[in-house]
């Protein structure tokens, strides 16, 4: 008898649907085989799925030619996810039972019978929803992740003999409901009021969480450049629904959404160590899989020490932070990663540290600071929208009274003030771009900033002046416009105006 059962393919971020054919022969010597270019995972799924039927008090056709293929059977095929398709087809075919029509099977399972978590669930249930079919079968630790698509029933699994039941009319399995969960930041630990003084660079990144902007802040050691990028997660507005599956969809295909685990609504921050490999970073490996940048899409990918950074791997950041994807090309297939992130780096002047600080005496050479400053190409430097220069702490200065007034409980007024005006801006941006594709002002393009970023006469002179005595690039004319398109939304204002273009102006013309 020849079943058929629906299933999925996970390329990259994207699903491609397969069809797991079971056919159990009376004919021909005993045996259990898998096409269709399966990989080692799914060859060795065979005694697992033996073995749990057995365990499940279920009869294993051990005597019959049992053949499975995964169809379309030139596309490579990999993943534990196969197991509960097989395994049901396996048990259909050998029993004479018609499985469930429109679902699809999705889960790993263990010897005994039971599933275990399986990574992957909310690409299985979005697609099932996209191409129509109605129900969804899948271990109980994933279900939750899938029951967020309100369109589809989701059939959380215990065991491999819940299901028989369920098949053979002996018990009815009740549809899953999902069940809402705190997704928000747990690696918020560094508030405002913990960073003493600089609200220069304070001021920085609200403007650069407000509207998406990529910043790099330079200073010598102890300023506060780690705290400050600590505390930066905290002050991002929460992710639209549409940010939410976008983002997801990657965390389900990694498999860093927990057993239990729904829609991540917080956004992404993303801190990889300066030894982080390349495809690590980029993506890539076999099959391919997202890597950092893919993993920080529609949050921040903080890289400290960023001259610290292979050069290979800054300069791969130029086509993700003006695409916002990556594609990644093997001889067998090519895939395409989305990469919407804020990029937030931090460094020093110079390789000790200590360049333009006011007592400590940097030890470096001429030709130290420019093989330095050479690790960060202007093509990068382009890309970057708010260049921030911390300065250090002088205790004969106004800084004192800020060192020894600190209060260690924070102004939490002020904190909450900050973030209500980040919010209020990105309320403002989604109104702004409702239904164009678009999500922030970091975003806009060429003819989009032309449409929402009217500047004044006066903005518009002062703007042609900056551009013609810094030289700068059409890219960088452009950001300074949407960074003062953000610097407008904080302020409620309507049109860009002259203090606007000024404050975007001082943070795109700073140098390392």
């Amino acid at each position: 008898m020849l079943v058929k059962i629906n299933s999925i393919a996970v390329l990259g971020v994207d699903v491609v649907r397969v069809t797991v054919e079971v056919n159990i022969a009376s004919r021909g010597f005993p045996s259990f085989d898998i096409v269709g270019l399966p990989n080692k995972s799914i060859a060795e799924s065979k005694e697992r799925i033996k073995t749990a039927i057995q365990n499940s008090g279920i009869e294993f056709p051990s005597s019959k030619k049992i053949t499975v293929n995964l169809a379309p059977a030139g596309m490579p095929k990999e993943g534990t996810f196969y197991d509960l398709a097989i395994a049901t087809g396996i048990v259909c075919a050998s029993k004479g039972i018609k499985p469930p029509e429109d679902s699809m099977f999705f889960g790993e399972l263990s010897l005994d019978g039971s599933l275990r978590h399986t990574k992957g669930a909310f690409l299985a249930a979005l697609y099932l929803e996209d191409i129509g079919l109605r129900s969804i079968f899948l271990p109980l630790n994933s279900a939750n992740e899938a029951a967020v698509f309100t369109g589809i029933n989701v059939y959380g699994l215990s065991t491999m003999g819940e299901l028989v039941s369920h098949i053979t009319g002996k018990m009815q399995l009740a549809p899953y409901k999902n069940a809402a969960i705190d997704t928000r930041s747990k690696h918020v630990s560094t508030q405002d009021s913990e960073v003493v003084g600089q609200e220069y660079a304070k001021r920085a990144l609200e403007i650069a969480a407000a509207g998406g902007h990529n910043v790099l802040l330079i200073g010598s050691p102890g300023v506060g450049k780690t705290m400050l990028a600590r505390m930066f997660s905290g002050m991002l507005a929460p992710l639209t629904q549409q940010e939410s599956h976008e983002v997801t969809k990657i965390y389900s295909v990694t498999g860093k959404i927990p057993p239990g685990g729904s829609l991540i609504t917080a956004r992404p921050f993303r801190a990889p160590h300066h030894t982080v490999s390349y495809a690590g970073f980029i993506g890539g490996g076999n099959p391919i899989r997202p890597g950092e940048i893919s993993l920080a899409h529609r949050g921040v990918l903080f890289m400290d020490e960023f001259t610290e950074f292979h050069k290979d791997i800054i300069e791969a950041l130029r086509q993700p932070m003006e695409e916002g994807k990556v594609t990644i090309t093997r001889s067998s297939m090519s895939v395409e990663l989305p990469c919407r992130f804020l990029l937030l780096a931090a460094c020093n002047p110079c390789p000790c540290g200590y360049l333009w600080h006011h007592k400590n005496k940097c030890k470096c050479s001429v030709p130290d600071v420019e093989r330095y400053r050479k690790k960060l190409s202007g093509p990068i430097l382009d890309r970057i929208d708010i260049v921030c220069r911390m300065r250090d702490f002088e205790l004969k200065s106004p800084d004192q009274n800020v060192l020894s007034s600190h209060d260690s409980h924070g102004n939490n007024s002020e904190i909450k003030m900050v973030i209500d005006r980040i919010y209020a801006a990105h309320k403002i941006q989604e109104k702004r771009f409702d239904g164009v594709g678009t999500v922030l002002n970091s975003e806009m393009t060429n003819m989009q900033v032309g449409l929402h970023a009217n500047l004044s006469v006066e903005a518009k002179v002062l703007l042609n002046r900056a551009v013609e005595s810094y030289g700068l690039s059409a890219r960088s004319y452009f950001k300074i416009v949407k960074v003062a398109r953000t610097i407008a939304d904080l302020g409620g204002a309507g049109d860009i105006e002259p203090p606007h273009i000024a404050e975007a102006l001082q943070y795109k013309t700073s140098t390392l």
